[in-house]
Parts: C-alpha cells; structure tokens; sequence
C-alpha cells in the first residue's frame, strides 16, 4: 500500500510533529469535570421546544459559529508552529575552487624605483602589491594564504577565505620585512607547509620574487621536489628589469641582482607549474589573467533550494479569526 503523494511538493513543514495538538479542543470536552450538587428540580409549564424557542434560535446559531472561528483559529495556530516553509527556485552556490598560497619577495631588491604606476615611477613592491590586490579581487571562492620571505619566510596570514584581511596584511608589508636576502627555498617549503593538509588537486603556490635565491636553508630546487611530493603546483613570477642599472633612461650595465629564470623554469617544471616573466606592471597584470585561466575559480556545486519560512500567514490568519470569535455576537451564548 502506497500512501498518497503530498500534494504541494514545493511546501514543507520543519516540525510536522506539531500537528499531533490539533484534536487536543476536542480531547478537553471528554475530560472529567466537577458535577454540581443536585438540588431540586425547577418545574415550568412548557415543553424542550418551547424553551428553545424563548431562548431564540438565532444565539444557538450564534454559538456554533463561535465554536468554528474558534477551531479554525487553533487549527491555523497548529499550522503556524509547525513552521511551514515554501521552497525557492534551485540556485548553485560557488565552492571553493583552490587553496592559494601567495608567497611575496620583500628582499632589498623590491625596494627598486623602475615601475611604473598610474603614470608614476613606484618602486617595485608598490607595484606588485597594487597587481596582486587586484588578483585577490577576482579570487571570491577561494581560500587564500599569504607569505613573504626575504632571508627567512614568514606566514601573515593563514589559509582563509577572508579575502579582505589578506588585502589589508598584503598592504602592510613592506620592503626588507623579513630581511634584505632572498630565500625562495625557504619560501616554497613554508607554502607546502601550509597546503599539506587541503584538499589534493588544490594546492597552488603562487610565488612572486626579483632576484637569485642566496638566502636560507633549503635550495629552491630541493624544495620543488618537496612541493612535487606533496602535489603542490609552483606557478614562479619572476618580477622587475634585467637587473641593468639605468641614469636618465640610459643603461649603465648589469646590476647585481639578475633573475635566475633557469632555476626559476625548473622549479615549475618539476611540480607542474608554468613560468611567468614580468618586466613592468602591465605584464605582471597580464600575468595574473593567465593565472585566473589556468586555475578557475567558479566550480558550481550541487544545486539547492533555498527554504523561505511562511508561517507568520497561518499566524496571522489565527489572530484574525481569534478577533473576530472574541468579537461574535452569540460568543456569550
């Protein structure tokens, strides 16, 4: 035997159970009362009929309509506890789509003025931090963390999907934070560290630097193999000039601070990332595109409804046949 299928399917009801109240009126004129005393019996000179005809039909009426506000009134009050909720068009939330790290060079090299900004020359972590508050704009979804090394690596904020206090710890660093050097090894190891434990085929490290790793206690490519293991993808950014110093627009020779691109290329290599090359703040823009391309964001996830609460109808319906039993005119009868 199949029972009968609920015939509004888009309405539920959160605590059904509440309905088991509606006969309770019902039960309570079965319950035991107090019998008055017997005292003698008034004899007149009339029939059952005739007293209900002096007694006025039209209150007898009265009453049984009073009893029915009055039932309709508790039944909506039963209704209305049981919360009924009426289910919304199917929508699909975003989930998370990636586990950022972004790990940021403030060596004393990001300290060099040979960017430019809005029309302005700004030294090269102004630029970078301007481009990666933009890349955080486009990453609602994501759990992002950030790092920033210099001759050691340090952690400012955990992975989170605060996207908001990553910006505002982002703004804050400034150059030789974390020392003057630059210690990518340490930087990588750090980032694998804090992605071990999200979920694999998530894992993204984001690494931003402009010069040669001279610092720390792990070699870069040592520490790619480790991020290999851990199947973290290493997506390197190698950021600002050729390392030539420049007087009046003229190039004086190279500098001190070249980017390694060849160690840079195998740290990609070896953990299935790709290599960016970025000489101006337009490239590092462009940069960053590719990026949101190569790890998207919206993943759609399973569809839901969303459930709109609808008992204040019932509620209301209630109060108002209350009123108007409370305002009956055969109530009294």
């Amino acid at each position: 035997m199949t029972l009968p299928a609920w015939p509004w399917p888009d309405l539920l009801l959160a605590w059904p159970w509440a309905l088991l109240a509606l006969p309770l009126p019902w039960l309570m004129r079965w319950w035991p009362r107090r019998v008055a005393a017997e005292g003698a019996a008034l004899r007149v000179p009339w029939s059952a009929r005739q007293l209900q005809e002096i007694a006025g039909g039209s209150g007898r009426d009265g009453a049984r309509v009073h009893r029915l506000l009055l039932w309709l009134a508790w039944c909506c009050l039963c209704v209305a506890l049981a919360r009924p909720q009426l289910l919304g068009e199917a929508v699909s939330p975003p989930t998370q789509a990636r586990q950022l790290m972004l790990a940021m060079d403030v060596s004393g090299s990001m300290g060099e003025p040979d960017m430019v900004l809005g029309r302005q020359v700004v030294e090269r972590l102004v630029a970078a931090k301007a481009v990666l508050a933009d890349f955080l704009d486009r990453r609602a979804g994501d759990r992002v963390g950030l790092l920033v090394f210099g001759d050691r690596a340090y952690a400012l904020t955990p992975i989170t999907a605060d996207l908001a206090s990553v910006r505002e710890q982002l703004g804050d660093a400034v150059v030789g934070l974390a020392g003057r050097e630059t210690a990518i090894g340490d930087a990588i190891a750090l980032a694998v560290k804090r992605l071990r434990d999200q979920p694999e085929g998530q894992r993204v490290l984001i690494l931003l630097t402009d010069g040669v790793s001279n610092a720390g206690v792990l070699s870069p490519l040592r520490a790619a193999d480790l991020a290999a293991t851990e199947q973290v993808r290493v997506y390197p950014v190698a950021f600002g000039g050729d390392g030539g110093m420049k007087l009046f627009g003229m190039d004086l020779g190279q500098g001190q601070d070249p980017v390694d691109e060849a160690t840079l290329r195998q740290i990609a290599e070896r953990t299935g990332g790709r290599f960016f090359r970025a000489r101006d703040t337009a490239e590092l823009a462009g940069i960053y595109a590719e990026l949101d391309r190569l790890e998207p964001v919206t993943a759609k996830g399973p569809a839901l409804r969303p459930r709109n609460e609808v008992y204040f109808w019932a509620l209301g319906v209630a109060m108002l046949l209350g009123a108007l039993a409370w305002l009956w005119p055969g109530r009294r009868s």
